[in-house]
């Protein structure tokens, strides 16, 4: 990357000398060189991105009391969460929160009414929101296609041993940690029955976990559906800054006024910050406090993220800051992940 530029606030990256141009006034201003092309638009971040829920139509449609549960679950994890978020020298960890709603596969209710709820809810348990984010944000932010842009990305790793004869995922929307059993073909004249084979895992240790990971389903119309699984792998990425759009940041923050949440899903910005003093919404690594029932999807994000050419430039603003933070940030982005499943509903 060529050329100067800064994000000023918590985490940002110090800009350098150079002939600059500006772009915004204030916290969010953010300034490069107007020689720089191309550029990788640097996004303040924090240690952790801790994510406190991921809420579905089922669960609004059990009540207040599910949320109750769900938060008084979440806490003594989200506390164990921060207190493990420790930075050389003392210093305090900038620790962001989250919390995901499916606005993509199910609409149900409305944000003038679910997102007071959540902030009720999630304060009940000691805990405070400073982000929002709606699911189908992951598929298109604005006029960005972010699902479609990672889908792009994808560089399947071939098993060994393999001759590339099963189509590409970009083809037939599945990706795999391994390799697939071979399809069973009838025996042809002079020739011998193909003879079934299990599946196996590429880094398998002695035994494998074979995963076969569906990324979207096309309908007759051609309309495409994107996977929960596939989503939350964008939804891991945009926590860890890792989205850009022709260099730009995807996922950036509006803070509406107030109490002003409007009654269509659509009308609600892809990500809200709630609480105006909250640390970046981005940020080295992220945990997510979760229902089990979310232990298959989050296997199946890991083998995405295994599998996707990062924008290079947003990678290499994360190593170049969190080293001079001292912050240790593993090389595998699927390593920068982190989960607590609890039992129950």
């Amino acid at each position: 990357m060529t050329g100067a530029e800064s994000v000023t606030g918590a985490g940002a990256e110090p800009g350098t000398a150079g002939a600059l141009s500006g772009s915004g006034t204030g916290s969010g201003a953010v300034f490069r060189e107007t020689t720089a092309d191309p550029r990788t638009q640097a996004v303040p971040l924090s240690h952790l991105s801790l994510e406190l829920g991921h809420l579905y139509m089922e669960d609004f449609e059990a009540g207040p009391q599910r949320l109750r549960e769900h938060f008084a679950r979440v806490r003594p994890w989200a506390d164990a969460a921060r207190a493990a978020a420790t930075v050389p020298g003392g210093r305090r960890p900038r620790v962001s929160t989250c919390f995901l709603i499916d606005d993509y596969f199910a609409r149900f209710s409305s944000p003038a009414e679910l997102v007071p709820l959540i902030v009720e809810e999630a304060g009940r348990a000691g805990l405070i929101v400073d982000y929002l984010a709606r699911e189908s944000g992951c598929a298109v932010t604005g006029k960005v296609p972010v699902a479609e842009a990672v889908a792009g990305r994808i560089v399947e790793s071939p098993p060994p041993g393999s001759y590339g004869l099963r189509p590409p995922a970009r083809q037939t929307g599945w990706l795999a940690n391994g390799e697939r059993s071979p399809v069973a073909r009838a025996p042809q004249a002079m020739k011998r029955a193909v003879p079934w084979e299990p599946p196996k895992e590429t880094a398998a240790r002695r035994h494998s976990v074979f995963l076969d990971v569906e990324l979207w389903s096309d309908d007759a119309d051609g309309h495409r559906l994107w996977s929960c699984p596939f989503l939350a792998a964008v939804w891991q990425l945009a926590r860890l800054g890792l989205l850009r759009n022709e260099g730009e940041a995807v996922f950036v923050a509006e803070q509406p006024d107030p109490g002003a949440f409007p009654e269509d899903w659509d009308e609600l910005p892809s990500l809200v910050r709630l609480n105006p003093r909250a640390d970046p919404f981005a940020a080295y690594r992220t945990a997510s406090v979760l229902p089990s029932r979310f232990l298959p999807v989050e296997h199946a994000v890991r083998v995405v993220l295994d599998q996707l050419d990062v924008d290079h430039g947003a990678l290499r603003q994360v190593a170049e800051r969190s080293a001079r933070e001292h912050a240790a940030v593993p090389d595998s982005v699927a390593d920068r992940v982190s989960y607590v499943f609890y039992a129950g509903p």
